[in-house]
């Protein structure tokens, strides 16, 4: 293999990354410890040597361009990588440490991620978690996250998966509104009752709600006047005030349907579910950080899974 990369370039990768990360040449030169001159060099060194143009320039101010900003989120991970791979050589890396990023769907964030992260970090307090909890897709480049976790993943050669929980879905409505409305006995009830909406914020597609008839899957369409986007947990909201029925995770109403304040119906069609898969990049070298979370997540999420008194599960 020939040599590529010489002291000079590295060093010029590196104040690009910092003067991306802190807005400006002055910035990333009092950080480095050199001038803004000197920072100003080495990043059109860089721009010459890509035929690129990193930085749009103004007398008081830089902006990264498009194509700067997808640089800047390679060479980050890159950085990151080799500093890393330092600390693991040279023997500095017995206890994990460094930032993760992951990106969480809200509910299972709010009902799962989310409440194991304190224990997590009394046991990796060199790790810093930062959860960004949404229901979109993300980019891992340019966004520069390390992991994310998806309901109904797609398959990916660029990424690894890792299932995580087939997660039961329920019906759940107040006895206030059942009282008002009827309780539903078949599927074709659904289409008197008001149906709790959730849309899909990137296309406005509403979800169907699944169900086992006979033996055999049936996916329903339903309809509602009430319904919400982004955040699933608003449906849920919205049938524990009487607002009607809503298909949502058995792991987000447990403690409803233990105290009563929502109760299940349509119970003979259950039993179907959706699965949730934990999404890294591949090809890389995976650092101890996301290796120790992984491993924690995977034991905990077991843990939870489990019955517990009552006959109740997660």
């Amino acid at each position: 293999m020939s040599r590529q990369f010489d002291d000079v370039l590295l060093g010029s990768i590196e104040l690009f990354c910092l003067a991306a990360e802190h807005g400006g040449f002055t910035a990333a030169a009092l950080v480095a410890g050199v001038t803004p001159t000197a920072v100003s060099r080495s990043i059109s060194r860089l721009e010459v040597r890509l035929g690129l143009q990193l930085f749009v320039r103004t007398t008081r101010s830089v902006k990264l361009t498009e194509v700067g900003r997808t640089y800047y989120a390679q060479c980050r991970q890159a950085l990151a990588q080799l500093v890393e791979a330092e600390r693991e050589a040279m023997g500095q890396q017995a206890e994990a440490a460094g930032t993760l990023r992951i990106s969480i769907p809200t509910t299972y964030g709010h009902h799962r991620v989310l409440p194991l992260l304190p224990a997590f970090r009394m046991k990796h307090p060199g790790v810093k978690v930062h959860v960004h909890l949404s229901n979109r897709n993300i980019d891992f480049v340019d966004e520069g996250y390390d992991m994310a976790i998806r309901v109904r993943a797609q398959p990916d050669s660029t990424l690894i998966a890792r299932h995580l929980e087939d997660a039961p879905v329920v019906v759940v409505a107040t006895r206030k509104y059942l009282k008002q409305a009827g309780n539903p006995k078949t599927l074709d009830d659904l289409a008197t009752h008001e149906c709790i909406q959730f849309e899909l914020p990137s296309s406005g597609r509403r979800i169907a709600w699944l169900f086992t008839e006979d033996g055999k899957h049936r996916d329903i369409l339903t309809d509602g006047a009430l319904s919400s986007s982004d955040d699933v947990l608003a449906g849920v909201t919205l049938a524990r005030h009487h607002g009607g029925l809503f298909q949502t995770y058995r792991f987000v109403v447990e403690q409803e349907l233990a105290t009563g304040a929502l109760v299940e119906v349509l119970q003979p069609f259950g039993g179907r579910s959706r699965p949730f898969t934990l999404l890294y990049p591949s090809g890389r070298h995976v650092p101890l950080r996301m290796r120790v979370f992984i491993d924690f997540l995977l034991v905990q999420l077991a843990e939870q899974r489990k019955p517990k008194r009552g006959g109740l599960r997660a």
